[in-house]
């Protein structure tokens, strides 16, 4: 806190870069708004101020220099949550001036204590507020009478529109701004009908829409208040989207910068990005393409580098538009414009624009489904050649998700991304090591390993970014950041949590609203996690019209879950959240509502999509649902092929949550085909990963098929023959009641009776009678509460 007050006040050379280039980011005129931060400053000279409150307001002087001119209403109210006391002396400062007469605005200036002419000044010469004061009054200085007399005049209207109704004096305050121009150190030689003319030149799109008819013309802001109002809605779409303004009324304020100066490139760029928020793709390129041109027409790149700065600004116009039709998915559109972008590069010589187009190229490429692993490794290479260690590290990471979804070892990828960290930490690239932790924490879902996953998440959480924390962004509120609670949020569900998951999502809710960019992520997984809660607790009507809505954000992951048998599908995403898990829901609900034909037809379906897709994961789900409907139709025989191919391919890719689903599934199997004790053996191999990493429902039904298991092998079928074998009775007791207690926190009501009727069985055949009563007693409640025949145990797992 020391070193705003040091860089405001006294060193200049301690403030940053955008700090310096803004330092008189002011307008060329005295304004009112501009004598109500000169009386701020006189107030925080003359009085006395707790420490805490000055470093507040240290804080917030700069913000006020450079920002655009705020209504006396505004501006007292940020002074005012900053220190109320000097808030109610600045506006008696005020009040005095605008009720008094002109000699008390000249009064004002003449005392006010500045670096030049009071020794006692806070504030120094060279400091940000000592330039701002000396501009201010160098400026008030050069006034003429008349010129005095009219900021005089717009001084009083500025302090009574505060208190007046919106309506009152608006006329008299259009034509005290019509003769502003006078006051204009600079002269500008822009009139008002030069403005008008302009205007209706070039009038930026969907302006009538945004613009109401009450919305209130604004005056022109200055080049620096214009450069430092864009640079900072930029920096927060990019870093905290939901403390940006909203799309319209962002859009609005470019409208009406743009009416003043139609060649401001830098505002049609924002246009751009403030478009592309609400996938607006016509505007985005009508935006992305008046930003380039503005460019060159403007002179700037050829001012400096002549034809190249010419040349430069085509190549990049190009490799753009290639990446806005990529994020549309119009590839092939994508792939003219890099072509494009790619020949100019190539007759320029620029290599790294060409790295930028190889790096697009391979990306575009994965998105088609073809495999670009020689491009990816190409762009590694030649990154690395001209020093580019943000394109170097992509390329790694892209190599490293792709390495997951072919089979490549934990150990392998874990190395990689570690070489990238120590690149990342080199050069400071905070966004990139967001990147790594998130892709880490997939990788880790993706092989099972939830402890691991959740580990990397909560590192990401509690890691503090190395971005400047500028504008009061305390959060870089990316994707990676999104995708991280997402997982913890799955993370949290999976074991029961259903209250701190909602949770989750509430913060998620608040730091991305559903019309920013990543809303789709948390909506995409609070939906699926919903599903699958209903689905365990076998509430089919209300499972069934969240397809619809799932569908809507994804298709695929749609028509996939309403196929799957009851109470089998578990949140394992691919990679992360938002590179489409391939999980659907449709097939899911049709098996639960026995219509297996059209499921079964909706299975081969997805398995040559993701076969095409090279989704491996998708493919052994396909496998392990397409044995569920053998079971159906009592075929045993027939999906045990389907679920050893299944098994061998989860093991091929080192899956293990998959590796550990597929062996319950051929526990099950084998248990229907009379070889418990064969079923035994692979249950207990698939145990121990289950109950580390596995979810509550999955830690559930393994207990309760290993106590089915016990019950066979003991000998209490139904054909049994001999004694039964008590000490694996008693194994099973104890697998039934584990399973109780996990069904219970999922509110499994389904399963318990299960289990319950199960517990009666074996304990009327151990002779414990009053257990058994009591367990059938619990049975015959959920039973009648249910109202519903419970499904063969043999026909699902």
């Amino acid at each position: 806190m020391a070193s705003v007050h040091e860089s405001l006040y006294f060193n200049p050379m301690m403030t940053n870069g955008v700090v310096h280039a803004n330092v008189f980011g002011i307008k060329d005129w005295v304004t009112p708004y501009k004598i109500s931060i000169l009386a701020l400053l006189y107030e925080m000279t003359a009085s006395k101020i707790s420490l805490p409150e000055r470093r507040r307001l240290n804080k917030l002087i700069l913000p006020l220099q450079q920002g655009p001119d705020l209504t006396l209403g505004q501006f007292l109210k940020t002074v005012e949550e900053c220190c109320p006391q000097t808030a109610y002396a600045v506006k008696l400062r005020l009040h005095e001036i605008a009720d008094g007469e002109m000699k008390d605005m000249e009064y004002f200036f003449s005392t006010l204590p500045t670096p030049f002419t009071a020794f006692d000044s806070e504030a120094y010469k060279t400091s940000v507020v000592g330039l701002f004061m000396r501009h201010m009054i160098l400026a008030y200085n050069k006034l003429s009478f008349s010129q005095a007399y009219k900021l005089y005049k717009l001084l009083q209207h500025y302090y009574h529109s505060h208190y007046a109704k919106p309506t009152d004096g608006q006329m008299g305050l259009m034509v005290l701004i019509a003769d502003d121009s006078d006051m204009d150190l600079t002269s500008t030689e822009d009139t008002i009908g030069d403005r008008m003319d302009k205007e209706e030149q070039d009038t930026p799109l969907h302006e009538s829409e945004l613009q109401g008819d009450n919305t209130e013309s604004r005056g022109p802001l200055s080049q620096k208040q214009a450069e430092y109002f864009l640079a900072r809605q930029a920096y927060l779409l990019k870093n905290d989207e939901n403390k940006a303004l909203k799309p319209a009324v962002l859009q609005e304020e470019l409208n009406n910068m743009l009416k003043f100066n139609p060649d401001f490139a830098e505002a049609h760029y924002l246009n751009y990005l403030n478009s592309m928020r609400v996938q607006d793709i016509f505007l985005s390129a009508h935006s992305l393409l008046h930003y380039f041109d503005r460019l060159i027409l403007s002179g700037n790149e050829g001012k400096s580098n002549g034809d190249e700065g010419y040349g430069r600004s085509l190549r990049y116009a190009a490799l753009n538009l290639a990446s806005l039709h990529c994020r549309f998915g119009h590839y092939q559109q994508a792939d003219l414009a890099l072509q494009e972008a790619i020949r100019i590069a190539q007759e320029s010589n620029d290599h790294v624009c060409l790295q930028h187009c190889l790096s697009w190229l391979y990306t575009l490429e994965r998105m088609k489904g073809s495999d670009s692993t020689v491009l990816m490794e190409d762009s590694v290479k030649m990154a690395a050649h001209f020093c580019l260690p943000y394109l170097a590290s992509l390329g790694i990471q892209s190599l490293v998700q792709q390495g997951a979804t072919q089979g490549k070892t934990a150990h392998k990828l874990m190395d990689a991304l570690k070489d990238t960290d120590i690149l990342h930490w080199k050069h400071s690239l905070s966004e990139l090591i967001e990147i790594s932790l998130t892709q880490t924490t997939s990788i880790w879902r993706m092989y099972g390993k939830s402890t691991m996953a959740l580990q990397q998440a909560q590192l990401l959480l509690n890691m503090s970014s190395l971005e400047p924390v500028n504008f009061g962004v305390h959060q870089n509120n990316t994707e990676a950041f999104a995708v991280a609670l997402c997982h913890l949020a799955e993370l949290h569900a999976e074991q029961g949590l259903f209250s701190a998951a909602s949770e989750i999502f509430h913060h998620l809710r608040e730091q991305f609203p559903p019309h920013t960019q990543h809303a789709k992520l948390w909506m995409l997984c609070d939906l699926k996690i919903q599903f699958d809660k209903h689905m365990n607790e076998r509430k089919y009507h209300l499972a069934e019209p969240l397809v619809k809505a799932i569908s809507a954000l994804d298709k695929t992951e749609g028509l996939y879950r309403y196929h799957r048998r009851v109470g089998v599908s578990y949140p394992y995403p691919l990679c992360c959240p938002s590179n489409r898990a391939f999980n659907n829901r449709k097939a899911q609900v049709l098996s639960a509502l026995n219509r297996s034909t059209e499921a079964y037809n909706i299975l081969q379906r997805l398995q040559v999509h993701s076969e095409k897709t090279r989704c491996t994961e998708m493919i052994i789900r396909v496998m392990l649902s397409t044995a569920e409907l053998h079971w159906e139709s009592s075929g045993f025989s027939t999906a045990l092929p389907v679920l050893l191919q299944a098994l061998a391919l989860a093991r091929q890719h080192h899956l293990q949550s998959l590796v550990s689903e597929t062996a319950l599934h051929l526990a099950v199997t084998q248990l229907m085909l009379g070889v418990p004790e064969q079923a035994l053996s692979v249950l207990h191999e698939a145990m121990e990963p289950v109950l580390a990493h596995g979810a509550v429902i999955d830690k559930g039904r393994a207990m309760l098929l290993a106590a089915r298991c016990q019950m066979a092998v003991a000998g209490f079928g139904p054909n049994r023959q001999g004694h039964p074998d008590v000490q694996l009775a008693l194994l099973a007791v104890g697998s039934l009641n584990e399973a109780a207690a996990y069904f219970s926190r999922l509110n499994c009501k389904e399963r318990l009776r299960d289990v319950h009727y199960l517990q009666a069985q074996l304990y009327r055949s151990l002779g414990q009678t009053l257990e058994s009563n009591k367990s059938a007693m619990l049975f015959r409640l959920l039973d009648q509460e249910l109202q519903s025949p419970a499904p063969l145990a043999s026909m699902r797992l």
